[in-house]
């Protein structure tokens, strides 16, 4: 629709806080909406910054909603202690592609869910660095299935990658004040380089970002 009406890209999109919405914690003040943050949450975060960075031409600003303690939060904090959520990992892990070149992503993986809930099980991102390496972000949306993807890089003549992983045993993994790591990015040797492209096996609710220089 923008595209009709602005066809010289006059206008641009914010998007004002995004994000999920669940229940509040037990025993916590409902006006607050201070919530748990899993690998769920970390999904939504990855799709959600994906279509930011499919649209980027358009969506010129977007905030999550919201950073400390409420809905979607990054950090949680209870008195002098504090946590990073699953969801400000994906957005680490995202920090390559800002200020980068997009990459057009075609991707054909099946989908998942049926009917009014079916969609793809693959969702990813790619950018172009000033330097040259290119940054792939990729989400296997699957709750129990690991996804084998060959991945073409067109133009892509690096012989380096350096791959990392955010998963855990559940949907509804995540971080407490007694065990802050549950959830966290770790190194992964399931992207494997080769002509043209590479193979990368992506854990069931998975998020992968790799890097080829």
């Amino acid at each position: 629709v923008m595209d009709l009406w602005d066809p010289d890209d006059r206008v641009g999109m914010l998007v004002d806080e995004w994000g999920t919405w669940h229940e509040v914690e037990t025993d916590t003040n409902p006006g607050f909406l201070y919530q748990q943050n899993t690998i769920r949450d970390a999904i939504a975060a990855s799709l959600t910054l994906d279509i930011f960075n499919r649209y980027c031409r358009r969506v010129h600003g977007a905030n999550i909603a919201q950073t400390v303690n409420v809905l979607q939060a990054m950090i949680l904090t209870e008195g002098e202690h504090m946590l990073l959520t699953p969801t400000y990992h994906v957005f680490e892990m995202y920090l390559p592609h800002h200020d980068a070149t997009n990459l057009p992503v075609y991707i054909d993986a099946g989908t998942i869910g049926e009917g009014d809930t079916e969609t793809p099980a693959i969702s990813a991102s790619a950018s172009r660095a000033e330097d040259g390496s290119v940054h792939v972000t990729m989400t296997n949306l699957s709750a129990t299935d690991t996804i084998t993807v060959p991945v073409a890089l067109h133009g892509v003549t690096g012989t380096t990658c350096k791959a990392r992983v955010l998963t855990g045993n559940a949907m509804n993994s995540h971080n407490t004040f007694d065990a802050p790591d549950t959830v966290a990015p770790v190194e992964f040797d399931g992207v494997k380089l080769r002509a043209g492209g590479a193979d990368v096996d992506l854990p069931a609710r998975s998020v992968v970002a790799f890097t080829v220089s």
